[in-house]
């Protein structure tokens, strides 16, 4: 992989670039109505007819505490199968999505009947795929993919969600989110650059995939809740499924897509324009 390269401030550059194109806004607010609208749990409840809390209410006890363990372990298979160990220089190509509804239909036939059992099998698949498709996002927006930044930027999506509105207090906002992981990803990447892949002595990287892990387990733990509810059938749970595949792959569009408007017209300024624009979006 090719050494890291050192940004110049960007708040030095911002009376040079030219203001937001009327597309560009167009496509900035399009992507904060994805990343500041009610998330995952919203769609979910409006599926079933009742609150996603409600299901989580009746998951055993004994399914609650091994889901972040299983969501960290899973998102480490699908960092290495996915990208990690991807070529300099390959071109991702997503799963085709016949591969994602017979995914969807097995998890969900299966979900409700063998419950954390069917979670540990699937869930890494699942995030495979979908790790697989938001790097095909991240090229299609002009990302390097030989950068470990962009690549760790993949698996970040998993951390991104909904506004608090009607979601779970752990959704803060998209901003909040990429500030609280850049830290540990900046080091997780230069630890990359400097000793490979191997994640033994990376106390960064570690960090950084417990900290994706914790928030994208509120949603895997949304998503097992309501499909191992004893009213859903083997289809009704393939939908589930298809929702929370659904989810991620337009929160990587909408990611990517404000990434490419900060490398038009700086950080600072589509920042500020997100922040305007949030509070107007419904």
């Amino acid at each position: 992989m090719k050494a890291l390269i050192v940004a110049p401030d960007d708040t030095a550059l911002q009376w040079q670039r030219a203001p937001l194109a009327a597309d560009d806004y167009q496509r900035l607010l399009t992507a904060v109505r994805q990343l500041e609208s009610p998330g995952l749990a919203a769609r979910l409840s409006n599926y079933i007819g009742m609150p996603v809390e409600k299901a989580l209410a009746s998951l055993p006890e004994t399914w609650v505490k091994p889901v972040t363990r299983l969501t960290q372990e899973a998102l480490g298979k699908a960092l290495d199968a996915a990208l990690l160990t991807m070529p300099a220089g390959a071109v991702p190509r997503p799963a085709p999505k016949l591969s994602h509804k017979l995914l969807a239909g097995l998890s969900g036939a299966v979900g409700g009947s063998f419950g954390i059992a069917s979670l540990a099998v699937e869930l890494p698949v699942s995030a495979t795929l979908m790790l697989r498709a938001i790097a095909a996002t991240a090229h299609e927006h002009g990302e390097d993919l030989d950068d470990p930044r962009v690549r760790l930027a993949c698996l970040e999506v998993f951390a991104l969600g909904g506004s608090s509105r009607s979601d779970d207090n752990a959704e803060i906002g998209y901003y909040a989110v990429r500030a609280f992981l850049s830290k540990t990803l900046e080091e997780s990447a230069k630890h990359i650059v400097k000793k490979g892949l191997a994640k033994e002595g990376a106390p960064a990287l570690v960090r950084f995939m417990s900290a994706v892990a914790q928030r994208f387990s509120v949603q895997v733990s949304q998503k097992l809740a309501v499909q191992s509810l004893p009213l859903l059938g083997a289809a009704s749970g393939a939908t589930v499924n298809v929702i929370f595949m659904d989810h991620f792959q337009k929160t990587a569009q909408a990611h990517f897509t404000l990434r490419r408007l900060e490398r038009i017209y700086g950080r600072g300024r589509i920042q500020a324009a997100y922040r305007q624009a949030a509070p107007t979006i419904q």
